[in-house]
């Protein structure tokens, strides 16, 4: 038997019931291994060897266990499904990836895991969407409609990328030195306490500053009427801040070790450190910031490998397994795909599809003040 036989026999085994889900990772995990698939050092890699190739798919993503999620329960079992390999990169913030792509060749980079529908808009405005067959995609059906029509919305009613997965950037903090109802009652106003200086964190991403710093002066930040003031406590965090992460692995290493008590953070990586044995609260304020991130399908890909991964990383069983690996909830609507207990009781997770509770980055609005915002943001940062 071959190994896309053997992999389409163990998925009906394990849609009928006949294998847990413990055994069936296993044994997809072992026919990647027979197909000979292995992890490459990515660091050592050439760019030239790191572009796909007629028969590649290259993925870039955020690396930590949201890529490992992805490599074991998708790309895998995808390669040994298929034979076409899933070349995996990483990036550690979306104006750096976005400036690769620019410097690049039509074709190098395919698929990226972009956050939110800002940079959906960003790679529209910049002409590097594609435009996805959905007939090779059904699994498509079953992604909740509210996330779809969002990007839609920005490309004439077609897709570019496909929603696959959202979450919040809330509050994280220490329970051996913050109390649960003291974050209850300060809330943000915790990331520019002067009783924390050198114990707080914070992401250094623009947007995510200047929507903490209008929560902190009580301004809606999807219509920020003080921008004076919104600086201004930008810079009361920056002054009490032991530093701005940059990564999520850098996040939970601040977390773990005690470096600092308090940040805001990403709500799979703080469940992550929950599993891992560490006190670490979380709680979305008023205002908190949802997202939702995206399978980006870059202009010059090859549309029809693009387009079978995008579909088998849609299976319910592989997006569960990937949402279970990242603690991050799939965009499959619940109402459509019955979803596993762990992913039900996910940060974020909403069990009536609508995310109706979330509040998002309102794209007119953000994509207008980008190049003023973060000009004076990248000022602010370094002291200014």
């Amino acid at each position: 038997m071959d190994d896309t036989k053997r992999y389409e026999r163990l998925l009906e085994r394990y849609g009928n019931g006949d294998l847990e889900r413990r055994t069936f990772l296993g044994l997809i995990g072992a026919a990647a291994v027979t197909a000979g698939v292995t992890g490459l050092p990515i660091a050592k890699l050439s760019r030239q060897a790191m572009a796909a190739t007629p028969d590649q798919v290259r993925f870039d993503g955020w690396g930590g266990v949201v890529s490992e999620a992805f490599r074991e329960y998708a790309f895998k079992p995808y390669t040994a499904k298929t034979g076409i390999d899933v070349v995996d990169g990483t990036f550690g913030g979306a104006d750096e990836y976005l400036a690769r792509v620019k410097a690049s060749q039509p074709g190098e980079y395919n698929i990226a895991h972009l956050s939110g529908v800002f940079d959906y808009v960003r790679y529209h405005g910049l002409e590097l969407s594609s435009e996805l067959n959905e007939a090779n995609i059904p699994n498509l059906e079953n992604v909740i409609t509210a996330l779809k029509d969002v990007l839609r919305n920005v490309t004439g009613g077609k897709l570019s990328a496909v929603p696959y997965d959202y979450g919040t950037t809330s509050l994280a903090y220490n329970r051996k030195y913050i109390t649960d109802d003291q974050m209850k009652s300060d809330g943000v106003n915790l990331l520019i306490d002067e009783k924390y200086k050198g114990k707080i964190g914070g992401w250094g991403e623009w947007k995510t500053r200047i929507w903490y710093g209008a929560l902190q002066t009580e301004q809606d930040p999807n219509d920020i009427q003080d921008m004076d003031a919104v600086w201004d406590a930008i810079r009361k965090h920056r002054d009490l801040s032991l530093k701005y992460w940059a990564s999520g692995a850098e996040l939970m290493s601040l977390l773990a070790e005690e470096e600092i008590y308090v940040t805001e953070g990403w709500s799979g990586r703080i469940k992550a450190l929950q599993d891992q044995g560490h006190d670490i609260g979380y709680f979305d304020p008023p205002g908190g910031l949802g997202w939702q991130e995206c399978l980006f399908v870059l202009k010059g890909s090859p549309m029809a490998a693009c387009e079978e991964l995008l579909n088998f990383m849609l299976e319910p069983e592989v997006a569960v397994a990937v949402a279970e690996g990242q603690n991050y909830p799939p965009a499959l609507d619940p109402n459509k795909v019955e979803l596993s207990a762990k992913v039900k009781g996910l940060p974020a997770f909403d069990p009536t599809g609508t995310l109706s509770g979330l509040n998002f980055f309102d794209p007119p609005y953000w994509n207008a003040n980008e190049a003023d915002w973060s000009k004076t943001f990248g000022r602010v940062q370094k002291g200014y």
